[in-house]
């Protein structure tokens, strides 16, 4: 019983996701964070191809890039933990803009900035993680099916005595 072994998946998606994670957590480059997890989808599936020694199929590529939309929710998080607070001092600056116009406002204003700007617990950060993490591994296996019919084809083996010339019939 001869089975291939599958080659490693996770050093690819831990590459791609690394790299989608961080440019998606950067403040003004994470506007395009769905194209980057997408790209570091492909990447991951480009970096698993050159390991496979035949074709990648497109169940491969999902799973490469589902991996890598899971590790790239997690990057993402906590590269933008540390600009919340940056975030909030930006808030602030806001509010205390607004409140030169405080009289052209509506009454509860205040109230509701400050709801607004409240420390986000433990528990919000995991839920949006879990949400993050199922919408990139969705992202990520649409990167990985497309990386594998992008680069995951591999030749067809040549038969040892060379390529095959077909034969003229009136020749024989």
């Amino acid at each position: 019983m001869n089975q291939q072994k599958k080659p490693e998946l996770l050093v690819p998606a831990l590459i791609g996701g690394a790299v989608a994670g961080v440019m998606s957590g950067i403040p003004l480059l994470g506007c395009l964070c769905c194209l980057w997890i997408i790209g570091g989808a492909m990447l991951a599936a480009h970096l698993a191809a050159k390991d496979f020694p035949k074709s990648m199929t497109a169940g491969d590529g999902a799973i490469v890039g589902a991996l890598t939309g899971i590790i790239a929710a997690v990057i993402d998080a906590l590269v933008s933990l540390p600009l919340q607070a940056l975030n909030m001092r930006l808030m602030q600056r806001l509010m205390e803009r607004l409140s030169e116009y405080s009289s052209q406002l509506p009454g509860n204003w205040r109230d509701l900035m400050q709801r607004g700007m409240g420390e986000t617990s433990l528990a919000w950060f995991l839920l949006g993680l879990f949400i993050s993490a199922v919408i990139f591994a969705i992202l990520g296996a649409l990167g990985g099916i497309i990386g594998a019919s992008l680069f995951g084809k591999k030749p067809a083996p040549q038969p040892a005595g060379g390529p095959d010339v077909p034969q003229d019939p009136s020749h024989s």
